[in-house]
């Protein structure tokens, strides 16, 4: 995974290039080839790699592709960043908004969006709010509280309760604000420390948008 992000944050871009080995894969041409297409990417969204590619392949003599790419520029005040982990094969990148210009450039709000990067990494969200899931997964998530053995033999009442609550710990995992706030031993949750920042910095902080990308998914 190989990231670019412009300048003063309001504009980036995350690739997935895929190779045939870990000796390719940390080999610094290659590296540096793969962060070129990043920084290419982000000027030029439909840019053309075919021919650069097949030259890379016969200088490293292995199979290489560009699996897929994100691109993200701010909408309004703002910042977009990202971050790498594990040797290249995870990497994040996030928009978060601000309702003041000012906010943007404070320290404690640039601490923030870093550490939201570090959460996407670690906690593996799969959408920013519950608003976000989808229908369908909700659903099925029902029917898999429904049929829990801890609802059998329970009343109508404690039923309905006991699968709420089943449902509730699904987002606590699936969705990143309802996620325990990795940096604090999540004893709050990430909506309530992006609350108490926007509260010290007298702004409404959102996280707007997030791609996490692993590599080897989409194999």
């Amino acid at each position: 995974i190989a990231q670019y992000i412009s300048p003063g944050g309001r504009q980036g871009v995350l690739v997935e290039v895929n190779c045939q080995t870990d000796f390719v894969a940390r080999n610094e041409a290659f590296r540096a080839w793969a962060d070129s297409v990043a920084k290419r990417l982000a000027a030029d969204p439909k840019a053309d790699f075919e021919a650069e590619r097949v030259d890379q392949v016969a200088k490293i003599r292995e199979n290489i592709k560009i699996a897929r790419h994100a691109r993200m520029e701010v909408n309004g005040n703002g910042l977009i960043a990202s971050y790498i982990h594990t040797g290249g094969k995870v990497g994040v990148l996030v928009e978060v908004g601000a309702g003041k210009e000012s906010t943007v450039a404070n320290d404690d709000f640039k601490q923030l969006v870093k550490d939201i990067t570090l959460q996407i990494a670690a906690g593996h969200p799969n959408a920013v709010a519950r608003e976000e899931v989808p229908a369908d997964v909700v659903a099925k998530e029902r029917d898999i509280a429904a049929q829990s053995d801890r609802l059998k033999g329970k009343p109508a009442q404690a039923i309905e309760q006991i699968a709420t609550g089943m449902l509730d710990k699904f987002h606590q995992t699936y969705c990143l604000l309802e996620q325990g706030f990795v940096k604090k031993n999540s004893e709050i949750s990430v909506k309530e420390h992006v609350a108490q920042v926007g509260k010290q910095l007298a702004d409404e902080i959102k996280i707007r948008r997030f791609v996490r990308v692993q590599v080897g998914e989409t194999v």
